[in-house]
């Protein structure tokens, strides 16, 4: 399910994610595994913050490279496939 990304591959791994059609209902599963404990289980935060909403004020792009490299503090990284990446694009996208 999650792999490494090197620097040669994230432009590859964000084109095919974005090629990607994903499921919502695979996304809430992966989301209530990896992200509830920061963003809650209706996603409207804690540690994190509202996901509501977010595909409005971040790009998919934006979302992916926050979600695989952390990049607001505390977020961890995640090593996760494009499948997994567009069901949980689907996902935040059904939150609007």
């Amino acid at each position: 399910m999650f792999f490494k990304i090197n620097n040669y591959e994230k432009s590859s791994y964000i084109i095919k994610t974005l090629e990607l059609n994903g499921s919502v209902e695979q996304g809430y599963s992966l989301f209530k595994t990896n992200c509830v404990g920061c963003h809650g289980i209706t996603a409207r935060g804690l540690v994190g913050p509202d996901l509501h909403s977010i595909t409005q004020r971040l790009n998919d792009k934006q979302i992916i490279k926050q979600v695989t490299q952390g990049l607001t503090p505390p977020m961890p990284s995640f090593e996760i496939d494009p499948v997994n990446m567009s069901d949980l694009l689907r996902y935040l996208h059904s939150l609007e």
